[in-house]
């Protein structure tokens, strides 16, 4: 039993063969999984070809450098900032520095010193190239670019069947959607036989013309695991399809050529959900804004209807011949009372005057009371002529008025044979042109009212119908 090893140990003793074999050297490769937290370490794995080795650049080791680290040469323009800084991914970078295992995953990885950007890696390039030369037929243009719809009902998902990226998709879809049918179309997302398999899946997906909008999605991972979205086949396929595709591959900081060639390029498979359906509440809120809307455009309406209505209430009113004969009724008993008034006045002036008269006679002696008297008799005899001839002169004046008032009775004349022609609107009929053959008319007459239909029209004849002389 002496033999068997814990897992610390063995990692322990892998480690100190690493270290006593590797305690310094230099390794060139391509960039790639390069991270920044914030503790200030840069954590990168240098590739080529299909290896990857780990590597850790600690913060404290990120010295401005004033010299070549690969030939000694002290720079004639002053330190340099250290490589850490400027690094990305792509880059051919040479690190200086020693080979330790992490006993936390079992992995062995290089503790770098020094590094000098040596250049860009092959798959870089080839990406920069590819880029340039698809860029240049336009393939990129945003007059190609087509929009995306909201709220489909339709979509069709290529992806991985399995992977996390249609887990989130389908789960954001159900909060969302309302009602929206998801076809998947399975396909490998990385690897050799990606691209040829994701060319297939977008073919199939906008053969039949069922979806609104194609979604190419893939989550995160490393350049490597992406790198099927930078094939060239794949570009053309997501430009030449018939449907828009929305494509949300990786994260926010990884860009793809399918990006630039996708109608709309996502920053995560999730956002993908997001920018085609919106929040439930949104549709809530946007409910609740039109029903307040719409219950004040009923309110305004039935405000404007109810001062329509009482403005026509009051015209009518006014335009009424009950209304016009009750304003010629006031004016008569108006003009009553002035009469009244007026006799009442004249009444009490010849009563003083001859009370003064009737004063005077009694201070005179008999021949003066005579003469007064004489002359009271001849003053007070035309007193009631006149007064008769007061009352007349009301008495004609008031009929005059009773007479007028009839004459604006407009239902007066019916009673002497005459009648009033009505059109359907209930409007009078002044002319032949108000009316026109076919049409509906109410004859008004004194006991009632005939409704009828105009056969003919015939124009104005100089003589009455039914009169015969000549």
């Amino acid at each position: 039993m002496d033999s068997i090893l814990s897992v610390r140990q063995v990692t322990e003793k892998v480690k100190q063969a690493v270290e006593a074999r590797f305690p310094y050297l230099w390794v060139q490769g391509e960039v790639t999984n390069l991270s920044r937290p914030s503790s200030g370490h840069v954590y990168f794995s240098l590739k080529e070809g299909e290896e990857l080795l780990n590597c850790v650049w600690f913060r404290g080791q990120q010295k401005d450098e004033a010299f070549d680290p690969l030939t000694g040469e002290v720079w004639e323009d002053g330190p340099r900032p250290s490589a850490a800084r400027s690094m990305e991914n792509g880059q051919t970078l040479i690190c200086a520095g020693h080979l330790t295992v992490y006993g936390a995953r079992g992995q062995y990885q290089m503790i770098v010193d020094f590094a000098q950007v040596g250049g860009l890696g092959l798959w870089h390039q080839e990406f920069e190239a590819l880029k340039r030369r698809l860029a240049a037929e336009g393939l990129f243009d945003a007059a190609h670019k087509r929009p995306i719809p909201r709220e489909p009902k339709r979509v069709a998902v290529v992806t991985a069947p399995t992977g996390a990226a249609i887990r989130d998709f389908i789960r954001i879809a159900g909060e969302r959607g309302l009602g929206s049918e998801i076809r998947i179309y399975p396909t490998p997302v990385q690897g050799e036989e990606a691209p040829p398999r994701i060319v297939e899946a977008l073919r199939l997906a906008g053969a039949d013309g069922w979806a609104e909008v194609i979604v190419l999605i893939r989550g995160g991972g490393s350049a490597q695991d992406l790198w099927a979205f930078n094939d060239e086949r794949v570009a053309r396929a997501v430009y030449a399809s018939l449907v828009p595709v929305l494509a949300g591959i990786g994260h926010e900081i990884d860009h793809s050529i399918t990006d630039f060639t996708a109608d709309y390029s996502a920053a995560t498979p999730s956002h993908t959900a997001q920018l085609l359906w919106q929040e439930r509440r949104t549709f809530e809120q946007y409910v609740d804004g039109m029903e307040l809307a719409l219950t004040q455009a009923i309110q305004y309406r039935l405000e404007t209807l109810s001062n329509s209505l009482e403005h026509a209430n009051r015209a009518l009113t006014l335009l009424s011949p009950l209304e016009r004969l009750r304003l010629q009724e006031e004016k008569l008993l108006a003009a009553r009372r002035r009469m009244d008034n007026a006799l009442d006045a004249r009444l009490t002036q010849d009563s003083r005057v001859l009370e003064r008269l009737s004063l005077r006679l009694a201070s005179a002696g008999d021949q003066r009371l005579q003469r007064a008297q004489q002359t009271a008799e001849r003053a007070a005899a035309p007193l009631p002529s006149l007064g008769r001839i007061l009352g007349l002169r009301q008495e004609h004046e008031l009929t005059r008025l009773e007479l007028r008032l009839r004459s604006l009775d407009p239902f007066e004349p019916l009673k002497r044979g005459y009648a009033m022609a009505l059109a359907e609107d209930g409007s009078f009929l002044r002319s032949v042109h108000q009316t026109a053959p076919g049409r509906r008319v109410t004859v008004a007459l004194a006991d009632g009212q005939l409704v009828t239909t105009v056969d003919d029209i015939a124009p104005a004849s100089p003589t009455l119908p039914g009169d015969h002389t000549r």
